[in-house]
């Protein structure tokens, strides 16, 4: 498996084509130079500002890593990573090659789709379906609170990055049961010819999903000003634009988006009967059944109950942490990277965000703000990172994070990360000419408790797993 965060980090100054309008990953600021000359002595400070004990790490004071002061659902933290794999995925890796961005395949269409949940469909991806009802998602009658999974528990999902942990194993398995529940409407209410059933209730799902991106999701990451502005005034004074059709920009996949690995708790309570780590870098990967919450396993106390992600229930839920430049300690030790690995693939997730943005040649978070018009951070908010030499240049990743602690309080992302996040989601969903901004601008969900509305609380219940 391929993990979230995880991809080898190798090649140097990857070319800089200003060919970024290709459906493909690019850029959103093409004339913009690096934050930093990629050398020896760059990549050093990076690892200490990353390293376990740097700037980036708060300790074992958990003043020092704040909840979410708007009291942001835990659950919102793992929706993010569950779409991030809908629209980006390339299995080769990336920042594995010298390459140019541009001319990476993103193997994973850069639309709102799901295609991670419905791969290629009933017949080319006949796995995935249940072959009673090829209408319907396969769903394992003797674990029907697990994803399916074959002998050896590999689970038969379209992507396999949705079972790298417990919680996002189980959205996933949410998505499935709400498609099935929505063939059981359209079959009870004999509306739809059965031959029509599975792309109609395809269709709703996708629908249902675009507008809680659009309604809740985003909201609660950059405010809801900021995407009411951008729905408002379609393609105004936007920096991500595109020709053809649309792309995911590396500032948005290196630096921005990245934003939700500061609001990973330690760890969660997922049932009743259960709470742990996220994981523990000293179990062995093969036990059956670790104290954590790693994916690929099977056991009777491993689901979710959602009242402890989402606000289902009153006075249950638990709240992500506060979007700001520090991480939780066991990000610092990944348990999938071998320890004592080179610089050059280290165990700290921080490090290799920092990483990432210097292979890629990504702009400073002070030149993307000054492109983009928005006053940038002074050096003063950067004095942490002065002695790294980063506080009038600085990795646009912490950027983006120091900014939401700054301008946002933790509770969003700040200007320009949330600018950033806000037009490439907007904008993802109103290239496809099949979503519902591009075909029925004026639909509004059905499915929700409320006529019109339709949140991941909804989505949940309609799937009968809250």
């Amino acid at each position: 498996m391929v993990h979230h965060g995880a991809m080898e980090i190798r090649g140097i100054n990857p070319p800089r084509s200003r060919y970024h309008e290709r459906g493909r990953f690019g850029r959103l600021f093409p004339g913009l130079s690096p934050f930093a000359v990629d050398t020896q002595d760059v990549r050093e400070r990076l690892l200490e500002m990353g390293k376990r004990g740097g700037v980036m790490d708060p300790g074992a004071d958990p003043a020092a890593n704040p909840p979410n002061p708007a009291n942001l659902s835990a659950g919102f933290t793992f929706l993010g990573q569950f779409i991030d794999h809908d629209i980006t995925f390339d299995p080769t890796s990336s920042l594995e090659r010298q390459n140019d961005p541009e001319a990476i395949s993103n193997f994973r269409t850069p639309l709102l789709e799901l295609d991670n949940v419905y791969g290629a469909g009933p017949v080319a991806s006949p796995q995935l379906y249940d072959a009673s009802n090829p209408n319907k998602f396969l769903i394992d009658a003797s674990a029907p609170k697990d994803l399916p999974r074959n002998s050896q528990l590999t689970a038969i999902i379209g992507d396999p990055r949705n079972d790298e942990n417990l919680i996002v194993s189980q959205l996933h398995l949410a998505f499935l049961k709400f498609h099935n529940a929505v063939v059981d409407d359209l079959t009870s209410k004999g509306t739809v010819h059965r031959t029509e059933i599975f792309a109609e209730a395809q269709r709703i799902v996708r629908w249902h999903y675009q507008w809680m991106v659009l309604h809740e999701f985003l909201p609660h990451t950059v405010g809801a000003s900021v995407v009411e502005d951008i729905l408002k005034n379609r393609r105004d004074n936007r920096c991500y634009t595109w020709r053809h059709e649309p792309f995911i920009p590396v500032e948005f996949a290196v630096a921005a988006y990245r934003f939700g690995h500061s609001q990973v708790r330690p760890g969660y309570r997922v049932n009743a009967n259960f709470a742990a780590p996220i994981f523990n870098a000293t179990l062995d990967a093969s036990v059956a059944d670790p104290n954590d919450l790693r994916g690929g396993k099977r056991s009777d106390r491993r689901f979710v109950e959602w009242k402890f992600f989402f606000r289902i229930e009153p006075n249950s839920t638990q709240v992500g942490l506060r979007i700001d430049t520090t991480l939780s300690p066991a990000l610092f030790e990944l348990p999938f990277i071998p320890p004592g690995a080179p610089t050059t693939d280290p165990q700290s997730l921080a490090q290799r965000n920092l990483l990432r943005g210097l292979v890629f040649g990504l702009p400073s978070g002070q030149d993307m703000a000054r492109a983009m018009r928005i006053k940038p951070l002074s050096p003063e908010e950067l004095s942490d990172v002065k002695h790294l030499r980063f506080d009038r240049s600085t990795p646009p990743w912490f950027y983006i994070l120091r900014e939401a602690e700054r301008r946002a309080e933790g509770k969003t992302l700040g200007p320009v990360g949330g600018r950033i996040v806000a037009e490439v989601f907007v904008g993802l969903v109103e290239g496809d000419r099949l979503s519902y901004l591009r075909a029925d601008p004026d639909w509004k969900p059905f499915l929700g408790s409320k006529p019109g509305e339709f949140f991941i609380g909804d989505l949940l219940k309609f799937a009968g797993v809250a």
